[in-house]
């Protein structure tokens, strides 16, 4: 099962990621917001991702990382 990780504090909340996730498991968070004021993107539900590293590649800032 591929492991995805993000490094929330840098991520600003632009949702390509969420934009880009085929499988629609991407959130930006509501609840949530980071040292630099953004609600950062947040997974829903890990056991449903492919680990095709769309949300990775999209993310300007580099804040996803993807393992399988």
């Amino acid at each position: 099962m591929p492991k995805v990780t993000f490094d929330t504090d840098l991520c600003k909340g632009c949702g390509l990621c969420v934009s880009a996730c085929p499988k629609q498991i991407l959130v930006i968070a509501r609840d949530k917001i980071n040292k630099k004021g953004h609600s950062p993107a947040e997974m829903t539900d890990q056991s449903k991702c492919i680990g095709c590293a769309f949300c990775a590649t999209m993310c300007p800032d580099c804040v996803i990382t993807v393992e399988k």
